[in-house]
């Protein structure tokens, strides 16, 4: 049983399975007050933070959605004010380290393991974007100059992902995402809300195979903070 801390898009399909139905399972576990599995370092994890792991089961539910997976089990969405576990059974970096040793020959998930910091970066920088703008440059410019080793930027990073992100912030991300996909839609996105602009950049990266955002965290996970914006028109 494991819940993982790292994008779920770093997940091959059977991991991102195996997950969702094992967070089924840790919350029927907490809800239902069952022995089974009770003591389980996971589910002690989360015993207290159901409202973090409703997060973490909504991403993993976009992250099935874009592989084209059908999702029928949902999970009561959380309360204002999520709570995330303070605690991991095991750091970003090792959690890295372990699907790398993993997945050997096997499946890889929609994103390539990252090997380097750059790769890392290039993740996951369309997320951090959408929560703040300054710390997009602020890491950028940490990477540029190899002033931030793996271990301290994954963690920093997955603490990022934790933060919910702002309209403003998150408007300008899917913005940024937009001018790969620009001339590929017919769609008009100041005049259309920010799920369905977020929807059309998905369909065609996909559609035409682009790597760059096929290999984002934010391609995934950014279509849940879309879905919970205020925001009703996209701003050109």
């Amino acid at each position: 049983m494991r819940i993982w801390d790292i994008d779920a898009g770093f997940l091959n399909d059977k991991s991102l399975l195996g997950e969702h139905r094992e967070l089924h399972g840790i919350v029927s576990i907490v809800r239902n007050h069952k022995t089974g599995y009770s003591m389980h370092p996971e589910t002690r994890r989360w015993a207290r933070f159901l409202d973090g792991l409703a997060v973490r089961h909504a991403l993993l539910v976009e992250e099935m959605s874009l592989r084209g997976f059908k999702h029928h089990s949902p999970v009561c969405d959380s309360a204002p004010g999520i709570r995330w576990p303070s605690v991991y059974i095991d750091e970003p970096v090792c959690q890295y380290e372990i699907l790398q040793q993993k997945y050997a020959g096997k499946d890889q998930g929609r994103i390539p393991l990252p090997r380097t910091i750059h790769d890392l970066w290039a993740n996951h920088k369309y997320s951090v974007m959408a929560r703040n703008y300054n710390a997009y440059k602020k890491y950028g410019r940490l990477v540029a100059a190899k002033k931030i080793d793996f271990h301290r930027l994954s963690n920093e990073l997955t603490a990022w992902m934790r933060s919910v992100p702002s309209s403003a912030s998150l408007t300008n991300a899917v913005f940024h995402m937009w001018g790969y996909v620009s001339n590929m839609s017919s769609i008009l996105p100041g005049e259309e809300d920010l799920p369905n602009v977020f929807r059309a950049i998905q369909a065609q990266a996909v559609t035409h195979e682009i790597i760059y955002l096929l290999h984002s965290t934010a391609l995934g996970e950014l279509a849940y903070w879309c879905s919970k914006t205020r925001t009703r028109k996209t701003i050109p």
